[in-house]
């Protein structure tokens, strides 16, 4: 998944509460309630938040993720096929465009470059966010831009991964079927006291969003299963390395 910032894409939005359905579902403890509110007042402020990403057309639906993942403190990402966003290169991200058929002119594959890369910018900013990236072996050699972009992507990637706040590791291909290989998703966290967990993934035509306590501990739960299954940073580090010599070397 690469949260594409295409205008075509559509999202079923998280869901906020109300006094009226917490009465409507039975719920009346005073502290539940009070809380409840609490989460619907800071999703609400989410949802308000304006940026740079308000005036880009083009990022469409992607804008109330954008939104979030501006004031997120952690995200955890599973990637089946492609480099993590806030990870690719230029050169990746402007071959993911080439093929692709949301967008048909190339100032509009620049547009998507420039805000791709303005977005990465939380990874080292004042409060940096803490990024922990699982990605399937398939990502590291499926040859997005050729040979020359791959080995530059994932020079970029071992750079990126010295940082103390980001961790990348690799579910290698000898570990055969796993239960995550149905789909790519994000967790995105966030500061505030008693704020939920943001589940998010990406399909064809629509995105969804988790939002509840039980959807997003299932997504926890993946997240960390795929994790422990996949090499340690460091052995990770040394496969992107060994895959990014073989580009260079074809």
């Amino acid at each position: 998944m690469t949260l594409s910032e295409s205008p075509h894409r559509s999202a079923t939005a998280p869901t906020i509460c109300n006094p009226l359905l917490c009465e409507f579902y039975g719920v009346t403890d005073l502290q539940a309630v009070s809380g409840l509110l609490d989460l619907a007042r800071l999703d609400r402020e989410r949802r308000k938040a304006k940026g740079w990403w308000r005036h880009i057309p083009t990022m469409g639906n992607l804008a109330e993720y954008v939104a979030m993942e501006d004031v997120a403190v952690r995200i955890r990402t599973w990637q089946l096929a492609l480099i993590p966003g806030l990870l690719q290169t230029a050169d990746y991200i402007r071959a993911l465009g080439v093929g692709s058929d949301s967008w048909t002119h190339p100032d509009e594959i620049e547009v998507l470059v420039t805000s791709r890369i303005k977005r990465q910018s939380r990874l080292w900013d004042d409060k940096p966010l803490e990024f922990h990236a699982v990605v399937w072996e398939a990502a590291l050699r499926q040859q997005i831009g050729g040979p020359d972009v791959m080995s530059g992507q994932l020079n970029h990637l071992l750079e990126m991964a010295k940082r103390p706040n980001i961790h990348v590791q690799v579910l290698p291909f000898r570990v055969g079927a796993h239960h995550a290989v149905a789909g790519a998703f994000n967790i995105v966290s966030f500061a505030d006291p008693g704020a939920l967990d943001v589940g998010y993934s990406e399909g064809i035509a629509t995105t969804l969003w988790v939002e509840g306590a039980d959807g997003n501990e299932a997504y926890a739960r993946a997240f960390d299963r795929v994790s422990r299954m996949s090499l340690s940073p460091h052995d990770s580090l040394n496969l992107i390395d060994a895959i990014s010599k073989g580009y260079a070397g074809s």
